[in-house]
């Protein structure tokens, strides 16, 4: 299987450890730049590639990158924690498709932000290897396993279970797509949730004059305790005072 890893991240980091460890190190790369990377040296090492196949991901709508792609007759695109929407110049070069590894129960919490969302919302969390297509996570579903969500889950708690269960799921996927031996299936339309990014933004401020349901509020502040990131916040004197919340279990 020729393949061109996108990513970003520690997800992706691990992940392409252990196809290089396997024996199947990728034909190319794509990272983001170094003022919006996680992990991007790592990714660069472990790959082990010439810098002509390694690509910036604000260059892939250049004629220039798409040739080049073209050129390592990639059979599959491999993205994880990309931040870029693929268009379809870019899917078109790889003959098996593009595959994508969201960390979200699909078709519940498309976009950004999930592990908030399952929180706040009450929606089922999970992670989901899936087909891309021209719009955001809405392609063909692989594989997906489900996450529970603890009352004392914090957005970094969850988003540290995501993780985990991201990387299993790649893992015992990854040998039954390489053998075609894996089936995938649509889905559901009129079903599920979709986020922009700052669409946080919306939910952010606890306004102190305002009722607010206990539980609303916990949850609130409990999914958007991630630090070293600011998250909820309240307006006091003109100045924003940042909440986070720390939740113990009894016993």
């Amino acid at each position: 299987m020729r393949y061109i890893l996108l990513g970003n991240g520690q997800v992706a980091s691990t992940i392409l450890d252990w196809l290089v460890e396997n024996g199947e190190p990728p034909v190319g790369l794509v990272v983001h730049p170094d003022e919006q990377s996680r992990c991007r040296v790592d990714l660069i090492d472990s790959a082990q590639l010439s810098n002509d196949s390694i690509f910036d991901a604000t260059t892939l709508r250049t004629p220039e990158t798409l040739r080049a792609i073209k050129n390592l007759e990639p059979d599959l695109g491999i993205s994880i924690s990309l931040g870029y929407i693929l268009k379809k110049e870019f899917l078109s070069c790889f003959p098996l498709g593009c595959i994508n590894l969201h960390p979200a129960l699909l078709p519940y919490n498309r976009g950004s932000y999930p592990n908030v969302w399952s929180i706040v919302e009450g929606t089922p969390a999970g992670v989901t290897l899936h087909y891309i297509n021209e719009d955001i996570d809405t392609g063909d579903i692989l594989s997906q396993d489900q996450v529970p969500v603890d009352y004392y889950d914090t957005g970094e708690t969850l988003y540290r279970k995501l993780e985990h269960v991201s990387v299993d799921l790649f893992k015992k996927t990854w040998p039954l797509l390489r053998n075609g031996k894996i089936e995938c299936h649509p889905q559901k339309k009129n079903l599920g949730t979709y986020h922009r990014t700052r669409d946080v933004e919306n939910i952010d401020e606890v306004f102190l004059d305002r009722e607010y349901s206990a539980r609303y509020l916990v949850d609130l502040i409990r999914a958007r305790t991630f630090p070293p990131y600011r998250g909820a916040y309240f307006v006091q004197e003109g100045k924003k005072v940042f909440m986070k919340l720390a939740l113990e279990e009894e016993g």
